[in-house]
């Protein structure tokens, strides 16, 4: 029991720092630095879009969090930005459009909400392209005491609000175990 609320509070503190993670799929870490980005006007689809095939022959569901593009590759993951209010969401790509001229990308319907532009229905958008970090893993290997603070210190750095617990070990996340002297 103990164990499992030390890996629930470890993965929410991999999701502050910037970890997209999809069901079923490992979590997937993305560059502060975008690949492209594109400006233009964005729109939403949905209704009789419902329950027909993509262009990447996914069925569309409104509550999925993905877009349209003309020309990205499929599966690619793009920030989109309203720049009317400066919400945004991620997203993923698996759909040909918009073909409508003067707009770059088309939003489901739960992206479009996330963003608040459901209302306008067209919005000026800053548009992205994530650059995916590739993460070897290394199985039976353990972190160095240093290798440990390095990696905390970048996390923290990147949370921008918290101090690297400077603890070696995992001694500092169960304290709370040890026996009083």
């Amino acid at each position: 029991m103990v164990l499992l609320g030390a890996v629930s509070v470890l993965a929410g503190c991999a999701a502050r720092q910037g970890l997209i993670v999809e069901p079923g799929k490992p979590e997937t870490l993305y560059d502060d630095k975008p690949a492209a980005v594109l400006h233009g006007k964005a729109s939403y689809y949905f209704g009789r879009w419902i329950g027909r095939k993509t262009a990447n022959g996914e069925i569309y569901r409104a509550a999925d969090v993905t877009a349209a593009h003309k020309t990205l590759p499929f599966h690619t993951m793009v920030r989109v930005t309203n720049l009317k209010n400066g919400k945004s969401v991620i997203v993923r790509i698996n759909n040909r459009g918009p073909y409508v001229k003067g707009r770059i990308i088309d939003l489901s319907l739960v992206a479009a909400q996330r963003i608040e532009m459901t209302k306008a229905g067209v919005v000026p958008v800053r548009v992205e392209v994530l650059r995916k970090i590739e993460v070897l893993p290394k199985p039976n290997r353990q972190l160095t005491t240093r290798e440990k603070r390095t990696v905390e210190k970048r996390a923290a750095e990147k949370a921008g609000k918290e101090k690297p617990d400077t603890r070696s070990g995992i001694g500092g996340v169960f304290s709370f175990l040890r026996s009083a002297p």
